[in-house]
């Protein structure tokens, strides 16, 4: 209580409410139209805004990749799994091609270099 700098008849009143259980399905509100649940977040579920974010950078990595020619932007997308896939190495992604993974990372190199100055890439700036 000194610490807190309170009265210590409120620290003993604070520490018997948060001993005391509380259904989550406890009505609230003025006109008991809600549950204490409705306003407990769920920690597992996206926020909407990061849910609308996502979905904006997927539209503008999309925009970007499409600008790109075919070879470039397929190397991209499997290197990065892009296309929903899990990322490949060099390797996998050079025998797709039929190519060393060597060339597959000059590909990759010049093509993320070409990506930073294609104006279609513009809006993922914002997210690097």
């Amino acid at each position: 209580a000194e610490e807190l700098e309170i009265h210590p008849d409120e620290v003993r009143e604070i520490l018997r409410m948060s001993q005391l259980p509380i259904s989550l399905e406890k009505p609230v509100g003025e006109d008991d139209d809600a549950s204490l649940g409705d306003f407990v977040p769920d920690e597992a579920a996206e926020s909407p805004f990061d849910t609308a974010s996502l979905s904006l950078r997927r539209e503008d990595v999309e925009v970007a990749l499409s600008a790109l020619p075919d070879r470039e932007r397929r190397v991209i997308e499997l290197r990065y799994g892009l296309d929903g896939s899990q990322p490949c190495t060099l390797e996998e992604v050079g025998r797709t091609f039929g190519v060393t993974r060597e060339r597959i990372r000059q590909i990759e190199n010049n093509t993320l270099k070409k990506l930073e100055s294609l104006p279609e890439a513009q809006g993922l700036k914002d997210c690097v």
